[in-house]
This record gives C-alpha cells, sequence and structure tokens, in this order.
C-alpha cells in the first residue's frame, strides 16, 4: 500500500498532487513543468538502461574495441561518475541524476572491456575493482563534500576534452570505428532533455552547463557518424561501379 501511495510522486510534486488530484486544476504553469520534467527525467533513466548497450555488445561481438579512443572512454566515466556522486551527496532528486547509475556501469564495462582486448585481464580486473570500491566509499558517505564539487566544477571542460579526443580520432580514422550509431545518437537526445531537468529540478549552474557542453560535444560526434555514414555509401556505390 504503501508503495502504491509513493508511485504517484515520481511524476508529480506534493503540491502537483493536490492541484490536479484534490483542485482539479490542470492548468498551473509551475506544475506543468515540474510534471514534465520529471516525466522526461523517467524517460531518460529509462533510456539510460539501455543507451550503452549497443556499443557494449559490438566490442564484445568484434572482440575489438578499435575506433575506441580510451582516454575519451576514462574521461566520460569521470564526468559521469563526479555528477552522479555529487547529485546524490546533495539530495537531488533520483529523476535528475538516475541515468548516471546506468551509463556509469556501461561506461565502465567499455572501459574493462578495451582494457582486456588490449590483452591486459588482469589490469581490467584491478581497473574494475578499484572504481567499484570508489562507489561504495561515495555511498557510504566516505568522499569529502569539497572533493565532489570540486570534481563536479571539472567536469564541464573534462566532458568537451572527452568528445573532442573521440571526435578527433574519428577524423583520424576517417570512420567512427566501433561506435554504435544508436549509442551516439541516444546520448545526443539523452543530454538535451537532461538541460532542461537539470534546470527544473536541481537549478545547479555546473550541472547545466555540462549539460549544454555534454549536447554540443554530442551533437559533433552524431555528425561525424552521419557524414562517414554517407561517406562509406559513397565510396561502395564508386566502387561498384567500377567492378562493373
Amino acid at each position: 500500500m504503501e508503495y502504491l501511495e509513493a508511485a504517484p510522486k515520481l511524476l508529480f510534486t506534493d503540491k502537483c498532487i493536490k492541484e490536479y488530484f484534490t483542485d482539479f486544476n490542470f492548468l498551473d504553469a509551475d506544475c506543468f513543468k515540474a510534471t514534465l520534467s520529471k516525466g522526461l527525467g523517467i524517460g531518460v533513466i529509462a533510456g539510460s538502461v539501455m543507451v550503452k548497450v549497443p556499443q557494449v555488445v559490438k566490442i564484445y561481438k568484434n572482440k575489438s574495441s578499435a575506433g575506441i579512443n580510451f582516454i575519451s572512454v576514462l574521461l566520460d566515466l569521470f564526468a559521469i561518475t563526479a555528477m552522479g556522486s555529487y547529485s546524490f551527496t546533495n539530495g537531488f532528486p533520483f529523476s535528475a541524476w538516475g541515468d548516471a547509475v546506468f551509463l556509469g556501469l556501461q561506461t565502465l564495462a567499455i572501459a574493462v572491456l578495451a582494457i582486456n582486448y588490449a590483452g591486459e585481464t588482469t589490469k581490467a580486473t584491478a581497473f574494475l575493482f578499484g572504481y567499484l570500491s570508489i562507489i561504495v566509499s561515495v555511498v557510504m558517505g566516505m568522499a569529502p563534500a569539497t572533493l565532489l564539487w570540486a570534481c563536479q566544477t571539472i567536469n564541464i571542460p573534462i566532458v568537451l576534452i572527452s568528445k573532442f579526443f573521440q571526435a578527433h580520432t574519428n577524423y583520424k580514422n576517417g570512420s567512427t570505428g566501433q561506435l554504435s550509431a544508436a549509442t551516439v545518437i541516444m546520448l545526443f537526445f539523452g543530454s538535451l532533455a537532461r538541460i532542461f531537468t537539470s534546470y527544473q529540478e536541481t537549478g545547479d549552474q555546473s550541472i547545466i552547463i555540462m549539460y549544454v557542453c555534454a549536447t554540443t560535444a554530442n551533437a559533433i560526434i552524431a555528425g561525424q557518424l552521419i557524414y562517414y555514414w554517407n561517406s562509406g555509401v559513397d565510396k561502395k556505390k564508386k566502387k561498384s561501379k567500377k567492378n562493373k
């Protein structure tokens, strides 16, 4: 019964529950924005459960991380972890940062697989347990609040740098390698939605700016994906014409 009573609070604030279900006022502007934000947040979290799975599967299936910039992955993992830890310790609503949990686990999987397929299985195992020990320390409240704030502050340049490394690798290779199209597109729309939900639910300037930067950087990589995809199609057409 308690779970049934708590369920509406996943989508509505206490004020909006009163406005909608007691006063039947469905035109309240603040409640509309708050409900839209929570709805988008839940949608982003639901999408994040699978957003990098195509990438993980592609690497695992091919037994290769070719085209994946490892530095970019590490920086991305740091940014996701720092943002999630900072939001958790500040008590922000789960709908505003819950995707960091799933994105962090999937990015961790990519990092571990990349190390493993480079022939460093022992290092991959050590990296996995090292990361998990950091997460446990955050959950148990052992990480200093000032440290988490500092990590969140430097997230903005880190997000840009991590995406720059991946974009540079794509440009250098003339392709997007093992990057998954589904993952790239979902990351772009997820970070775009997070700009609004962060503004609405946290009001934290550092998080908002971080997502603006992430959306811009994800748009560049998505653009490369489309460009190199079309280039690959054109090359195949030219080859088939020559063969004829």
